[in-house]
């Protein structure tokens, strides 16, 4: 059960808050809830990292309301709970025996060293579970203080199958998966505006982002116009009228926030002309589409960059389940050559992936050959909702949900 100090049991505020919490909790079941039950019982401590917004918490409590053993939660954005950590080691030492829960824990990052030194006194797996808004320094330093003691859980917005029956494809593509954006509570383009407001004038700095919220959300948006495309740090530096190594390390923050993606190219034979710079996405949909000026799915379906929003929106969905064996790339040569999703495993391409929404899902030639030239065993088409079929040119069509639900596993 989850533990509700006894001071506060008898407070109708907080019992009311807790069944509301309850109630909202159970809408979407996390496909991530079985892997922080395994990495419980694999690790002392267990972190689960993610933006803000996408469900850490939640997730967690969920986790926590099915166990026997009792628990404490401390949340470093309340004082009252950042004070009681002032002395760690005293604190801490009182609940050895209790699973201790640290919400926001790169706001105290002089805690992982006593963190260690607690693991090492007393062993035992299912001690600790971090949690934190990704920052640049989180993971280097928990590594660097917990390393072979601790375990990574990264939690992505909400994805297709976790809707399932409660939204339909087309609204989590339109609206994002950020649970409060799909709950209907708040209009969407009001939350994501409070949203994107919050992490460039909070968040963001919080975290350590160097730039002010004029330039922030000037890249932010820009970014969201070549959504989709080549990385062009030059053309990118020229807009913002910041240098090109400036822009690049910028990005580089907003990946490690997990607020983009770039997807690296495969490279497999050096004497062909391939493309060498990343393709660049912003990772949730929502945020995309409040970028791009689109609320609607009319908007959607007549906007430019409608074929490149599907495209990041189903490469995010085979990143939140596939297994933490495999890696993602395109693939593109300057011959014409070209694969949107290129699934590597062991170090060889393993699946050729072309996404397409439209009726057209014909593989092209430039599609074939690639295949061809990585040798791949699986070759896919994605739709949003095609019959599953072979092809003469070697690849299955099929639609999103039926790949993530019987291909994807199978990797």
């Amino acid at each position: 059960m989850l533990n509700v100090p006894k001071t506060k049991t008898n407070n109708p505020q907080i019992i009311c808050g807790l069944l509301v919490f309850i109630i909202f909790a159970s809408m979407f079941k996390r496909a991530l809830s079985l892997r922080l039950k395994e990495y419980v019982g694999y690790f002392p401590c267990v972190v689960v990292i993610g933006p803000r917004q996408v469900g850490k918490t939640t997730l967690v409590k969920q986790y926590l309301l099915g166990q026997k053993k009792k628990n404490i939660y401390l949340d470093m954005e309340l004082r009252t709970d950042f004070n009681k950590l002032l002395d760690p080691e005293t604190y801490l030492s009182r609940y050895e025996n209790l699973t201790v829960v640290i919400d926001e824990v790169q706001r105290n990052k002089s805690l992982f060293p006593v963190l260690r030194a607690l693991i090492d006194r007393n062993r035992k797996n299912g001690r600790f579970i971090l949690l934190g808004s990704a920052a640049p320094d989180l993971i280097r330093d928990s590594s660097e203080s917990l390393a072979g003691r601790i375990g990574y859980i990264e939690l992505f917005p909400l994805t297709v199958s976790e809707v399932e029956k409660k939204v339909s494809i087309e609204n989590l593509w339109l609206k994002g998966g950020f649970p409060d954006a799909l709950n209907g509570k708040i209009p969407t383009s009001v939350w994501m505006e409070s949203f994107i407001r919050t992490y460039l004038e909070q968040d963001l700095p919080q975290l350590g982002f160097p730039a002010d919220r004029h330039t922030a959300n000037k890249l932010w948006s820009m970014l969201a116009h070549n959504h989709g495309g080549i990385t062009n740090y030059t053309d990118l530096s020229k807009s913002t009228e910041i240098s090109a190594s400036t822009v690049k390390n910028y990005i580089r923050f907003l990946e490690n926030a997990f607020l983009v993606r770039q997807l690296q190219p495969y490279f497999m034979n050096m004497k062909k002309r391939l493309v060498k710079a990343p393709k660049i996405y912003l990772r949730d949909s929502g945020i995309l589409h409040h970028f791009l000026g689109i609320e609607t799915a009319d908007n959607l379906h007549g906007h430019i960059k409608m074929g490149a929003s599907w495209e990041g929106f189903v490469i995010e969905q085979i990143a939140a389940l596939m297994p933490p064996n495999l890696k993602l790339f395109f693939y593109r040569t300057h011959d014409g050559a070209e694969l949107d999703l290129v699934i590597e495993k062991g170090g060889k391409p393993l699946a050729a992936i072309e996404i397409k929404y439209g009726s057209d899902v014909l593989a092209s030639k430039g599609n074939i050959v690639a295949a061809k030239t990585l040798k791949t065993k699986m070759n896919f088409i994605i739709t949003k909702d095609s019959d599953e079929y072979d092809t003469s040119s070697g690849f299955k069509v099929l639609g999103l949900k039926k790949f993530l639900t019987k291909h994807l596993p199978k990797f």
